[in-house]
């Protein structure tokens, strides 16, 4: 497994639960420096803030949901070459196609392991 401790996670999910369950997740594959955004608003105001190396974020959300948030990023020079990983309950071809369009590194569907976040992170941060 790389070392992954020194990178920082920006974690994006309106339910505080996902956002526990799922930092567990990253601190077991070893990504120990995390913080969170209940929406995609308040993502932007953390990259506005902090150096961050990884995007994981829900699709789902009010305000600004995961996909406008990879627009967004995706459209600013600043930020458009962080690793984004959009993870949602909508496993349609169409989303997925439409997180590919808009640049995502890479889609997860829920529910999933840890092992498969595991995979998927293996293949943003190669």
């Amino acid at each position: 497994m790389s070392d992954w401790s020194k990178l920082h996670v920006l974690l994006v999910d309106d339910i505080k639960s996902m956002r526990s369950m799922i930092r567990g997740i990253l601190f077991k594959v070893g990504l120990q420096k995390v913080s969170d955004a209940a929406d995609g608003f308040e993502a932007l105001s953390v990259l506005k803030q902090e150096k961050i190396d990884l995007i994981v974020s829900d699709w789902n959300m009010p305000k600004m949901d995961g996909l406008e948030l990879l627009k967004a990023v995706r459209a600013d020079d600043n930020y458009k070459n962080i690793p984004f990983l959009m993870i949602t309950a909508e496993n349609r071809k169409e989303n997925v196609v439409d997180a590919i369009q808009a640049g995502t590194s890479e889609f997860i569907a829920k529910p999933f392991t840890d092992g498969t976040l595991r995979e998927k992170l293996d293949k943003i941060l190669k």
